[in-house]
């Protein structure tokens, strides 16, 4: 009963109206009660949990279902050095590789079946992606739209092409409103990312019917985790930023509270590219809204201080980390399908620094994609690289190159939270030209297709692929064997020297202590050690009195009881 009321709560929050609340809640419970209610509740997250990002198509051998290709791969390389897997996107789509969805519950056919997705959730806690802001425009919904059928022809937000929306966040250059023919007439409808991803209107509580129905279809096919794919944008007000609004945030409460009455066990993570008060803020009051957050000033600020052999803002930034609750946590990452966001390191970094990372970017062989302003102007939005060529100009040498990377990726592993990491971050991938150049699209750059037996053969032999690989499956597996390591352990920013990333872990129940040392310099630095004696879990070695580290070397010092 106390989840119903809650439900409710939000309910009239969004919409007011007595009967319109009434009739919804009715809708919902109607649509929701083929799904069985309650369910096991697992327990928090720990050392163990890593998530692997990846396309479900990222691995191909051209004659079985790619993700069926996928497990394998995943089984018999991989193992248990990560605890879950985020497919990207798999549903018919249209454009921007599967986030312009045309049919939410379907799975690809190259790419398989569900059946293939439960396969992998069997070994993997599996995120889906709940890319519920837009629609194709060759979605079922969007088509009914556009022929002017009911319930559909208020699916969608119509919108006055001659009023103002300078102060809309837009987060790409093209138009925010296109044009239509409908049985009607030309509607014009408002379109956030491009023309053919068509933004849905939860004003129509409708909407939010059928994707709270989608959600726990998701649950039900094995989901441990829903990404919440774009969601600062889904409620538009005029007048407003139509960004991180307090209707949004409701939403987020309101799918949160269904879950936990018919899927407990589901994890919700928001994916919000904005500067990092307006991300956390997604925690709510830190048990009514998201379980994770992404760590979106992780990547550019891990670059920034590679890039200048400076650790000094990231140790400041760092400092400030707090959790939001003992059930919150952030998803950290470095690298993505998407580019490195710039706009989570406003206030961190400053305009001439971001401008510094800008330039690096073009130098490394990358591009940079741009948001429309509102005011005629236009600013950096991300920056398309892959983050092994981020981190190096091309004259440096393989072996430093690989140095900085892995430095940069034990300080993902280091943070508390749980990592995310990038399929072609964990095979040590680099540039991608040709698929940029052939599709025309900056993020291609990051997104190949490996075919997986000429893959399988590289790791197999003295390659490039293979010392990433092989050196971050064994960080992973040293990580996930100590519970100072674990989201709920303490995390003290330490400052030792301003070419060191330093962190101090503490897992009280466990009486453990790790001392994270990373030198993101090409300097040898020597660091006095006064409470850290112990072993150096990296290399097994230990120490007592001093530690030096080598250019980019990493230290995890597990502390003598």
């Amino acid at each position: 009963m106390q989840e119903r009321n809650l439900i409710e709560e939000s309910l009239r929050a969004l919409y007011k109206d007595d009967a319109v609340v009434c009739e919804t809640m009715e809708k919902i419970t109607k649509r929701l009660k083929k799904y069985r209610r309650g369910g096991e509740r697992k327990t928090w997250l720990t050392e163990k949990d890593a998530v692997l990002i990846t396309y479900g198509d990222s691995l191909r051998d051209g004659k079985t279902p790619d993700l069926r290709v996928l497990g394998d791969f995943l089984n018999a390389y991989v193992k248990d050095s990560i605890s879950g897997v985020h497919i990207l996107s798999m549903f018919p789509f249209s454009s921007d590789d599967g986030f312009s969805v045309v049919d939410y519950r379907t799975i690809r056919p190259e790419l398989g079946s569900w059946d293939d997705v439960e396969g992998i959730a069997k070994h993997y806690d599996l995120m889906i992606d709940a890319i519920i802001n837009h629609v194709s425009k060759k979605s079922a919904w969007f088509q009914k739209f556009l022929r002017c059928e009911e319930p559909y022809k208020n699916y969608f937000i119509l919108a006055d092409p001659n009023a103002d929306y300078s102060s809309v966040t837009r987060p790409r250059p093209s138009p925010l409103l296109t044009p239509f023919e409908t049985k009607e007439g030309v509607k014009y409808v408002w379109t956030t990312f491009s023309k053919d991803q068509i933004d849905l209107n939860y004003k129509n509580p409708d909407v939010l019917v059928d994707v709270l129905d989608i959600l726990l279809f998701y649950a039900a096919h094995g989901a441990r985790f829903i990404r919440l794919d774009a969601i600062g944008f889904v409620w538009k007000e005029p007048g407003t930023t139509c960004m991180n609004l307090k209707e949004t945030h409701e939403i987020v409460r309101l799918i949160r509270r269904v879950l936990e009455l018919y899927a407990p066990h589901v994890l919700i993570l928001t994916e919000t590219n904005v500067p990092y008060r307006d991300n956390i803020s997604y925690f709510g009051n830190g048990y009514n809204e998201a379980h994770l957050v992404y760590q979106f000033p992780l990547p550019p600020l891990v670059m920034f201080s590679i890039l200048k052999g400076d650790a000094v803002k990231l140790t400041r930034w760092a400092s400030g980390i707090r959790p939001a609750s003992p059930n919150t946590t952030y998803f950290n990452f470095l690298s993505s399908h998407d580019g490195i966001g710039i706009r989570p390191v406003e206030g961190i970094l400053s305009k001439e620094e971001r401008d510094f990372l800008i330039a690096e970017t073009w130098r490394n062989g990358g591009s940079v994609s741009y948001k429309d302003n509102g005011d005629g102007t236009k600013s950096a939005y991300e920056l398309n690289i892959n983050y092994q060529d981020a981190l190096a100009s091309p004259e440096i040498s393989d072996s430093v190159r690989i140095r900085r990377f892995l430095a940069a990726e034990t300080i993902l592993l280091t943070l508390q939270g749980m990592p995310g990491i990038y399929i072609h971050s964990l095979l040590g991938s680099r540039n991608d030209y040709y698929g940029r150049a052939t599709s025309g699209i900056p993020r291609k750059i990051n997104r190949e297709k490996l075919n997986v037996e000429k893959l399988k053969e590289l790791l197999n032999s003295d390659t490039n692929r293979r010392k990433i690989f092989g050196e971050f499956i064994r960080r992973l597996r040293i990580r996930r064997e100590h519970p100072a390591f674990s989201p709920a352990a303490d995390q003290e920013i330490l400052s030792v020297d301003d070419r060191v990333f330093a962190v101090k872990r503490c897992c009280r129940s466990h009486r453990e202590t790790i001392f994270a040392l990373i030198n993101v310099s090409d300097d040898r630095v020597a660091i006095p050690l006064k409470q850290a004696a112990g072993k150096n879990l990296l290399n097994d070695r230990s120490v007592r009195g001093e530690i030096v580290l080598s250019a980019y070397e990493a230290a995890w010092i597990l502390a003598e009881q």
